[in-house]
């Protein structure tokens, strides 16, 4: 046989069945041709399939016609394209170039989110490598859907300007109600470790000094300094300070009552049964009070708490606070001990939280997330969810639905 070394993309596509990629790879092994790239997916039993190969010991048109047969046999297309040595070439040096993960998150899945973030994408120069859904397969019945969606996008290239891409991705999600995580691709983003939340509006949906407040009289003037501190218009330590000071005589025992009837945020439950379960350490950094972070502790199997201690004399409040107030200075400090004490590189850790005492540590961590935030915490954070429940942070590490909830 003359020899050659012809490079061919295959590519298949049909009713996916089993044992369609070992008989058409099966040709191609009895020919010693060898696999330079390969890659499958399947959508609703639907193959796409395509392989690249170079045979140097034979004629690649002998090897064509088998592959065309044993398609014909088995119900499938399958198309041939040649590809010279300078395009593949061009293609290897491609390898390594920067690679971004673009994952959109909402209650639904539209059309119009799909176009939007892929016209954004190519305005960009950019190219999609893979597109897939993270989420569960989706019913007709409006009814038994779960109210989540989640599209994964791997992308290659540079940002011909990174700052309007991210503003355009804002406007975006504001616009059809979505969000959307624009990250770096790395070692560290698949192997996170550490996650370390806020407790109030982030683990609950409430904030738990305002709860003593309303049982204490002062729930109107608390929640007003409290609103303040979470914009981020009054400094936190003062705040904090007027706020307890407020909570003078109330009888302790409420905060049984209170701890024990905490509202949980949406998907808190599953996110801290997964994390666990994948070997995540978990840390509540709150500024909040430490008796509620210790019932959550019990609750989720949680590794550390550090928030704030109320003085309690004679089975009352004091109005005063024992130690020092942690406060956004001191989150970020504690995530970064947590992460040496932990042997976790600082870009393994994952932070989550609302207010604007959180961006100190959602800063330094490797993903830092605002949940269901304020504005200017919002507009400041690098990734943000505002559309789901807390699960959505599975989705922004990568994780699929269909090999977390059938495992665990």
């Amino acid at each position: 046989m003359e020899q050659t070394n012809e490079i061919i993309l295959i590519t298949i596509s049909g009713t996916d069945k089993p044992g369609v990629t070992a008989a058409l790879t099966e040709i191609l092994a009895k020919n010693d041709a060898v696999i330079l790239d390969i890659g499958q997916a399947d959508i609703h039993n639907n193959l796409s399939l395509g392989i690249l190969f170079q045979s140097p010991t034979v004629d690649s048109g002998i090897i064509m016609k088998d592959v065309l047969f044993k398609g014909y046999e088995l119900g499938v297309n399958i198309r041939f394209n040649p590809i010279t040595e300078e395009e593949y070439s061009k293609w290897v040096s491609m390898q390594g170039k920067n690679r971004y993960i673009i994952t959109i998150l909402g209650r639904k899945l539209t059309a119009k989110q799909i176009a939007g973030v892929s016209q954004i994408v190519a305005s960009q120069g950019m190219n999609i490598d893979d597109i897939k859904r993270l989420t569960g397969r989706i019913p007709l019945e409006e009814s038994e859907r779960t109210p989540k969606a989640s599209v994964e996008f791997s992308i290659r290239g540079t940002p011909l300007n990174k700052e309007k891409m991210k503003s355009d991705f804002m406007q975006l999600s504001s616009e059809l109600e979505m969000d959307i995580s624009f990250q770096e691709e790395s070692m560290y983003r698949r192997m996170r470790r550490l996650i370390c939340f806020d407790m109030d509006s982030t683990l609950i949906r409430t904030e738990v000094i305002d709860e003593l407040a309303e049982r204490a009289g002062v729930g109107k003037e608390v929640k007003k300094i409290t609103e303040a501190a979470m914009r981020g218009e009054i400094d936190f330590n003062e705040s904090f300070t007027q706020r307890c000071a407020l909570l003078k005589g109330l009888d302790a025992s409420v905060m049984q009552e209170i701890a024990e009837n905490l509202p949980i945020t949406e998907g808190a439950d599953r996110l801290m049964r997964i994390l666990k379960k994948i070997g995540f350490k978990i840390a509540i950094l709150s500024g909040g009070f430490t008796y509620f972070g210790n019932y959550l502790k019990q609750k989720y199997n949680i590794d550390y708490v550090y928030a704030n201690e109320l003085e309690i004399e004679d089975g009352k409040l004091t109005g005063n606070y024992i130690g020092d107030i942690v406060d956004g200075k001191r989150k970020a400090e504690l995530l970064r001990l947590i992460a040496q004490v932990e042997n976790v590189d600082i870009r393994q850790t994952v932070a989550v939280g609302d207010g604007a005492n959180d961006l100190p540590m959602i800063s330094i961590a490797g993903l830092g997330i605002a949940f269901h935030a304020k504005p200017k915490v919002k507009e400041t954070a690098k990734q943000s969810i505002s559309t789901i429940g807390l699960d959505g942070v599975l989705y922004f590490l990568g994780y699929k639905d269909s090999y977390l909830d059938e495992e665990i």
